[in-house]
């Protein structure tokens, strides 16, 4: 019975979150039972110990940082400057309204990294201007979708940050390694959007001459630099000082969330109500992501003491597969956990699980810590429980159906996979850059 005990544990979070409680107490709540039923009244002892030694993690500094930096930047209007912008730029080619939202989602996820305010801001602006010019609802929907996932993997990304910690991995690594991943998907779902334009031009229009005519006389290029220069200036601050070497990854937050203060003032949309309302916000966020993340701790605590961690890397190394199959079963398990959980839970619950397998079959820790973060883009897009796809659904018009959404981010999703398998096709596209950067 003590054998099975961590098993049993396992599917007991499972079910319980499957039924919808909450994610912070649900893991608090099991560890503590089972971790009593295993250990006894001594392991009261042991969990302050676990919980300090995450609580005094500096690397983990960075998360409220890069949220409050997030937060602000959404707040002070850069997001809706950059995507009206973005629209107008593209306006002219086959879908390009559904490119330029990838190219905003691509810029707020470096400059911000929360899916739910880019998602929730381009879903408020592009949504109605795409379906107003006749733009197929599936073909807007998914690309908004898809879009706001991006800033998950485009450093610096909150994921990226919990993972390096996780697994140990460097985030300046991490953050380099993430580049070209990130840029591959944003090529994909571009062309993907050109392609299918083209061959079905009544599904993405284009912007009539004579409102291209109004356009280029009130000044367009002037917009466009007045709208790229912000985020790109904060991209550099925060990215160069990392690639440089000049900051950490907890000190260049620091600098993004200075930076976006700056960025507002400059906006001239700065009140002290609105500093108030972003601290809130980020207060909020920040206490979710650590209850969870002392909640995992316990759970992680019990899970080893137990010996489940032996139990599951047991299974799987007597299984008659190589490591490359072991593999794709482990990133196949990720995959469909995403329907289910959010990447906060599968970060903190499976990946410290699975990580040490991978690591035993001799993979790069650097190299898989990217698939991982791939992987767990999709969890944003996959019904029924996909975040994305929720917040698009709030802020959508009536007549745009949760159907219609959800067959949207169909090719987007198989596009996110065709990219996960270029990369374990190829694993220089992860390791490369941090070779050549950090090679010094």
């Amino acid at each position: 019975m003590m054998e099975a005990l961590p098993l049993i544990m396992f599917a007991v979070l499972t079910i319980l979150l499957m039924f919808g409680f909450p994610v912070a107490f649900t893991l608090l709540g099991t560890s503590l039972t089972f971790g009593l039923i295993g250990f006894g009244w001594d392991f009261f002892n042991l969990l302050p110990l676990r919980i300090w030694g995450t609580m005094n993690n500096f690397t983990l500094i960075a998360v409220p940082l890069f949220v409050f930096m997030g937060v602000m930047l959404e707040r002070s209007g850069l997001a809706e400057d950059l995507l009206e912008t973005m629209a107008l730029l593209f306006g002219r080619m086959c879908g390009g309204l559904a490119v330029s939202v990838v190219i905003v989602g691509m810029l707020l996820g470096a400059s911000t990294g929360i899916v739910g305010a880019t998602v929730v801001t381009m879903g408020l602006i592009s949504l109605p201007t795409m379906i107003r010019r006749g733009y197929q609802t599936e073909l807007a929907t998914g690309v908004i979708s898809a879009s706001g996932t991006l800033g998950q993997i485009i450093p610096p990304s909150i994921v990226l940050v919990l993972l390096g910690d996780i697994i140990g991995v460097s985030v300046g690594d991490l953050f380099m390694g993430a580049v070209i991943p990130g840029m591959l998907l944003v090529g994909l779902y571009c062309v993907y959007i050109i392609v299918y334009s083209h061959f079905n031009k009544t599904c993405a229009p284009t912007i009539p001459d004579e409102e291209w005519a109004e356009i280029k006389a009130a000044g367009l290029w002037t917009r466009v630099v007045k709208a790229l220069v912000p985020p790109l200036l904060l991209m550099t601050c925060v990215l160069g000082s990392i690639f440089a070497g000049i900051a950490s990854p907890t000190e260049a937050a620091a600098v993004g969330a200075f930076g976006a203060i700056v960025l507002s003032i400059l906006n001239g949309r700065f009140t002290f109500q609105k500093l108030k309302e972003t601290m809130r916000s980020t207060m909020v966020l920040t206490c979710m992501v650590f209850i969870i993340l002392v909640g995992a701790g316990a759970f992680g605590l019990v899970f080893r003491g137990l010996g489940g961690d032996h139990v599951i890397r047991s299974y799987i190394t007597h299984l008659a597969f190589d490591k490359w199959t072991v593999m794709f079963i482990v990133m196949g398990i990720i995959f469909v956990i995403g329907f289910f959980l959010d990447f906060i839970e599968i970060t903190f619950i499976h990946i410290p699980v699975l990580a040490p397998i991978m690591k035993d079959f001799g993979f790069d820790p650097l190299w898989f810590a990217i698939l991982f973060a791939v992987n767990l883009q999709t969890s944003f897009m996959t019904p029924p429980f996909g975040f994305s796809l929720f917040f698009l659904k709030g802020v959508a018009p009536p007549d745009v159906r949760t159907g219609q959404i959800y067959k949207g981010i169909i090719p987007f999703v198989f596009l996110q996979l065709l990219g996960l398998g270029l990369v374990v096709a190829f694993p220089e596209i992860a390791t490369w850059l941090p070779r050549v950067v950090f090679s010094n």
